[in-house]
């Protein structure tokens, strides 16, 4: 009986892993490293969330229409290593983000930098496997 069990729990843990392991998405399926972009807007929401932390701001277009962007960030445990907590960015917070733009043409990014109204640039975590932080 205590081999039944000991082997079902290997067999469910491992299926469970392999699940999780298939729900996360690769940079390069979803993002364009080709598509870079710079926005400034005033954050209206932050998710503090495995496996990746997003933040989303508000975006005046040419036209003056307002538009919601979402940018994805490293993982809290990430963002947390580098100085980061769950109040460093807040709802009316003013932001430039550079970063690289989705490729379904949502207003949607993967942020590589957050740079606060004050100047402060934060490390954002990124998953873009070529990218290379300039610490400036």
């Amino acid at each position: 009986m205590k081999t039944k069990f000991a082997l079902y729990s290997i067999c469910l843990f491992t299926t469970l892993g392999v699940a999780q392991g298939f729900a996360h998405h690769s940079f390069l399926a979803e993002f364009d490293p080709e598509s870079p972009i710079e926005i400034e807007g005033t954050v209206i929401k932050v998710e503090w969330t495995n496996p990746h932390t997003y933040f989303y701001i508000e975006v005046e277009n040419e036209n003056g229409d307002f538009e919601e962007w979402a940018l994805e960030m490293g993982s809290p445990n990430q963002l947390t290593r580098r100085g980061w907590r769950r109040d460093t960015l807040k709802i009316g917070d003013i932001v430039t983000v550079s970063g690289t733009a989705a490729r379904d043409g949502r207003a949607k990014a993967n942020a590589e930098r957050v740079v606060l109204d004050t100047g402060q640039r934060l490390f954002a975590g990124t998953s873009r496997p070529d990218f290379v932080e300039d610490n400036n």
